[in-house]
């Protein structure tokens, strides 16, 4: 299946993308939930039974939300994941993946624009995998840990780089309001034979800047729900980002940042495209 969050005449809701656009599951169940909930009470899969039905929107109809919209959900990233980034930008090879936290209202859905901060030119792009979780996940082992994710959606974890090299922590560089993007939908897990089998390709203006296979992570999708659930309870709708390829704005000379009037893409083999214009900061 894919599932994603929108809005669609003013009103906030939830579908399943079929062939002739999208069905309005929330609508159609009459009940007041959402991706998110749905995982908690166990009940993703329930949605399989709208897979023939008729779509209440076209694509072009709605206005998409993030994979996961909601507050409360955790999305842990992870840097210098990828040996090509991790040359690029000057570091030596972790010995433990390298986490920080994005919150969620530093994002966009697929088609809303990313908002390059007034306070810096350096804004950056990367294309990521992320993995949603589905699952309760406490001390997973890591030969389980597939078990434990709901699927696999596209991610830009766009970067403000000056911000982020103000200390050792990354938080700062990585959370301006409307600086990253998830989407367009969350496949689900069944439909993704092997997730490290995936060709993952960044777009800027139609040019390749990003082209790499998960299958180069330094730390596998099941590496990292067994460290992370080491440290922290995992709940459905939590979201692990799993890092960039070589090719960032940053590693390049002279640097290539993200303009008002860009186009940024991320696409994902069997995933999709996440797709963002980006657009100056004209909050005041």
């Amino acid at each position: 299946m894919r599932l994603l969050s929108f809005v669609a005449r003013e009103a906030p809701s939830f579908g399943l993308v079929v062939d002739g656009g999208v069905v309005d599951c929330g609508k159609h169940l009459g009940i007041r939930t959402d991706l998110m909930t749905l995982m908690q009470r166990g009940e993703l899969g329930s949605l399989a039974r709208f897979g023939a039905a008729v779509a209440d929107y076209r694509l072009d109809e709605i206005r998409h939300l993030p994979v996961i919209p909601n507050p409360g959900a955790k999305f842990l990233c992870i840097g210098i994941n990828y040996r090509p980034h991790m040359r690029e930008m000057g570091r030596e090879e972790p010995p433990y993946p390298v986490v920080f936290v994005r919150f969620s209202s530093s994002l966009v859905g697929h088609g809303a624009p990313l908002i390059r901060p007034a306070a810096s030119e350096q804004f950056d792009f990367e294309g990521e995998l992320a993995v949603v979780i589905g699952r309760r996940a406490r001390r997973v082992p890591r030969e389980s840990a597939h078990e434990y994710v709901a699927g696999y959606s596209c991610f830009n974890d766009g970067s403000v780089r000056d911000f982020q090299r103000h200390s050792g922590q990354f938080t700062p560089g990585k959370n301006f309001v409307a600086s990253g993007a998830f989407g367009p939908w969350l496949v689900t897990r069944d439909e993704i034979e092997d997730p490290a089998a995936l060709t993952l390709e960044t777009r800027l203006n139609g040019e390749v800047v990003q082209r790499e296979s998960t299958g180069e992570l330094i730390f596998g999708i099941a590496e990292l729900i067994e460290y992370i659930s080491i440290w922290t309870e995992l709940v459905p709708g939590d979201v692990i980002v799993t890092g960039t390829p070589g090719g960032v704005g940053a590693g390049r000379k002279p640097p290539l940042w993200m303009r008002p009037g860009d186009t940024i893409e991320v696409e994902i083999s069997g995933l999709g495209c996440l797709t963002n214009p980006v657009a100056g900061d004209d909050a005041g």
